[in-house]
């Protein structure tokens, strides 16, 4: 087992967690949430400083990526993750316990849509926000968005184990000569479904912060949602919106990409749409 290749991806997932919670700390800033804004800063700090350090033990690594590799970062990565993804709603005690903080964390990232809140509404724009982003971010994978969007360094080995081992579906393959453009094209195809579900709220005359959660509990088909009676209050409009995304975002997104290209014979075949 090569520690040292681990430990620098572990290092890609802190650093991408930090800059991910910094629209919550944006949105904690617009409603004037002093009270929060302080525990996202100390949470992002410490996801950079965590990596930075990572990846100063990991720069000498030989990059020799295994199977055994990549699923050793996909399992140990969500876990990091998830303890750090925790921070902001036990620092800010909204969620006193970090036990019960690292639960909702983890349920997001996973998508399950457990939860320990008894009344969501009384949470901070900011903390609400980061839970439905945590679903959005579990929805189609960290590792999935390393692989897509950062230009990892050369010859770091059989990125596609990476890719099969973070990926959700029961096949998972190269769509394109790269496993980088793959993962790439998965991740633009899971952004643009997303933006177009958010038009969609919009349209129905949700406000802008409802409708951006809900579309992450949406994408990450989990339920996250910003009412203590998820969906009941909102229109039989919005609410046939978000029932439909959620079946969209159900299906391999392979399948899409094949729709794309116009390769309408292999997606038929595919077992999820029969």
């Amino acid at each position: 087992m090569n520690i040292r290749i681990i430990t620098r991806y572990l290092s890609y997932f802190l650093v991408t967690e930090g800059l991910f919670l910094l629209p919550s700390l944006f949105v904690s800033i617009i409603y004037g949430e002093n009270d929060v804004i302080l525990p996202f800063l100390f949470s992002i700090i410490s996801c950079m400083a965590a990596g930075l350090l990572l990846h100063f033990f990991s720069r000498k690594s030989k990059a020799i990526l295994r199977i055994r590799e990549s699923f050793a970062i996909a399992g140990i990565g969500w876990i990091a993750i998830s303890l750090f993804g925790a921070l902001p709603f036990w620092i800010s005690g909204e969620i006193p316990s970090y036990i019960d903080a690292c639960f909702e964390t983890v349920s997001g990232f996973t998508t399950t849509g457990a939860s320990i809140l008894t009344d969501v509404e009384a949470m901070s724009k900011g903390l609400l926000f980061w839970r439905s982003f945590t679903h959005w971010l579990g929805g189609m994978g960290v590792l999935v968005f390393l692989l897509g969007m950062v230009k990892l360094k050369q010859g770091t080995g059989f990125t596609l184990h990476l890719l099969r081992a973070e990926s959700p579906g029961p096949q998972v393959e190269k769509l394109l000569p790269r496993t980088r453009d793959t993962a790439r094209v998965i991740y633009l195809l899971y952004i643009g479904l997303s933006v177009l579900n958010l038009v969609f709220l919009l349209a129905g005359k949700m406000p802008l912060l409802e409708a951006m959660c809900t579309m992450f509990g949406a994408a990450g088909t989990g339920g996250f949602g910003v009412k203590n009676d998820s969906m009941a209050s909102y229109s039989t409009y919005l609410q046939a919106v978000t029932t439909v995304f959620m079946a969209l975002f159900g299906v391999n997104f392979s399948i899409y990409f094949l729709f794309l290209i116009h390769n309408y014979k292999n997606p038929t075949k595919q077992t999820e749409l029969i």
